[in-house]
């Protein structure tokens, strides 16, 4: 843990928020962070899924689509865009930061194997976003050196939504990224209305959930669902 503590250390002197300062978090982030994932949409248009979680209340959404191409990329976001814009909320754009800039969306999200942060820095403008996927605590103190705004951390609970998932890291593990980064700080991988509590409990500022929600009958009930659950912690 004296790495974990150097690194917060290094955090606040580079001038980010106090971990507990959590109004810059929450500005930044809303506790759902609902990802509109091209395999999981079922065959309903993208625009009627992120309608019906708009209405429930969502704010913060992530379009990803790992087998798309830049067009259909570009198109989806460009639908999309306006409706939430509209409704106050935010989008980020998966893996391309190409993509985020043309279509104006708020940031894009980079995993391990995509651009560089910096690099990515390079494309976008300078008010847009950009976060980072990590799977272990040398990811994640890579990452807190960096210039992201905010990290994703996991998976904490097995997930189905990669064809070849990390390691499960676990509420523990999460409990000691929490102590290792001052930085707003996502929870992902197999987040549910049932274990969301204990995921906020553990430091979470936000939690990242594409099955938890897409794979729900009721779209608006289930985000509705997790709000309250949020809203009441």
């Amino acid at each position: 843990m004296a790495q974990g503590r150097s690194n917060c250390e290094q955090s606040r002197e580079r001038g980010h928020p106090a971990r507990n300062d959590m109004t810059g978090a929450r500005a930044l982030l809303p506790r759902l962070y609902a990802i509109l994932d091209a395999d999981h949409l079922r065959g309903r248009p993208v625009e009627s899924v992120c309608e019906a979680l708009l209405e429930a209340g969502a704010r913060l959404f992530q379009y990803r689509d790992k087998q798309g191409s830049s067009r259909r990329m570009f198109e989806a976001t460009a639908r999309i865009l306006p409706m939430i814009r509209g409704a106050g909320g935010r989008l980020i754009v998966n893996d391309r930061a190409d993509v985020a800039l043309v279509a104006g969306a708020d940031g894009v999200h980079l995993g391990q194997d995509d651009l560089a942060l910096e690099e990515a820095r390079r494309v976008l403008k300078p008010e847009q976003i950009v976060g980072r996927s990590t799977h272990n605590l040398d990811q994640l103190y890579q990452a807190d050196a960096s210039t992201a705004d905010y990290l994703a951390f996991g998976p904490i609970f097995g997930t189905s939504s990669k064809d070849r998932p990390d390691p499960i890291v676990g509420l523990e593990g999460l409990a000691r990224a929490r102590q290792a980064t001052s930085k707003p700080l996502v929870a992902i991988g197999g987040i549910t209305v049932d274990n969301v509590s204990a995921v906020i409990g553990q430091g979470a500022d936000s939690v990242a959930v594409i099955a938890g929600l897409l794979d729900a009958p009721d779209l608006g009930a289930r985000a509705r669902e997790f709000l309250k659950r949020l809203n009441s912690l």
